[in-house]
């Protein structure tokens, strides 16, 4: 008469209802199949596994933040050229033209004329960097598709060295660089727009992260060297707001890549909020002493705009 041997093997630990002839490695508690993880010697139950992975410290990226696949962490760069694309459809739609769309009043109230700035509309130094020209250059939305196409092409890599977080701090205190170089050194009655200020604060960024992993900077100089070049070439183009986010962006990683281990997002914090509180005090002093206030009040905006 046949023997049921299973009715002598003991339960599995998480199902006593399943008769196992298999242990852990680790613990040495029975467990079925189901249980069971391959380890680098024998197999361990779920239990150790998990308790394993709880000793075991996170790879970190450049920046200090968890380590991530590329393709699945970028979510900071999609949501600005989605917002950017965005803003420009609706200026599009109240101008009622793609090529004219400063006409409209969402680019009116938003657009950087430091003039303004300095009667009180401080959500200019911000706001201006979401909005793009469409008859730039006389060949539509130029303007837009140029930065952003620049944004994915070097944001996806900057997002992925330092993380979500550290990275949307960068880039917007890279846009509001560009603002207070604006407000500093351009023409009071000047009009200012465009993401390019932030976009140059990532070429300065993606640069001090390839000296910091000791990479050959050779690529990404020269990149930026030609844009610089554009910059002063190309007619209407804001040189003073390319520069000054670039210089931005780069302090602002800097902070980032070079912060000590021991004190990382402390370091990091203080550091970033003292860039803030920089840019905040140059916006504030120049509108003080700027002399020159201006309400804008029509969609005729000024001929002499920048990007």
């Amino acid at each position: 008469m046949p023997v049921n041997r299973q009715q002598d093997l003991p339960g599995c630990a998480r199902h006593p209802d399943r008769p196992t002839g298999l242990r852990c490695v680790r613990c040495e508690r029975p467990a079925c199949p189901d249980c069971l993880r391959e380890a680098s010697v024998g197999y361990q139950c779920v239990d150790c596994v998990a308790e394993g992975n709880k000793s075991v410290r996170p790879a970190r990226n450049t920046g200090g933040a968890r380590t991530r696949s590329s393709a699945r962490s970028l979510v900071v760069v999609p949501v600005l050229v989605g917002i950017n694309v965005l803003v420009f459809a609706i200026t599009a739609l109240q101008a009622g033209s793609i090529v004219e769309n400063q006409r409209s009043d969402l680019f009116v109230q938003g657009t950087l004329i430091p003039g303004a700035v300095a009667a009180g509309e401080y959500w200019r130094l911000l706001t201006s960097g979401f909005l793009h020209f469409g008859n730039y250059g006389g060949y539509g939305p130029v303007h837009l598709v140029f930065n952003m196409f620049a944004l994915w092409v070097i944001g996806r890599d900057l997002e992925v060295a330092l993380g979500r977080a550290r990275f949307l701090v960068v880039y917007l205190l890279a846009l509001l660089g560009g603002s207070a170089a604006v407000m500093l050194f351009g023409d009071p009655m000047g009009s200012v727009a465009g993401a390019s200020g932030a976009i140059y604060g990532l070429f300065g960024g993606i640069a001090v992260v390839v000296f910091r992993a000791k990479l050959n900077p050779a690529p990404v100089l020269t990149l930026l060297g030609i844009n610089i070049f554009l910059s002063i070439a190309l007619p209407g183009i804001s040189l003073l707001g390319h520069l000054g986010g670039l210089v931005i962006g780069a302090l602002a990683t800097a902070a980032m890549v070079y912060a000590p281990r021991q004190n990382l997002v402390r370091f990091q914090t203080v550091a970033c909020a003292a860039i803030a509180v920089l840019l905040v005090a140059v916006v504030v002093t120049s509108a003080s002493t700027m002399g020159v206030h201006c309400e804008i009040t029509s969609t005729e905006l000024y001929s002499c705009f920048r990007v």
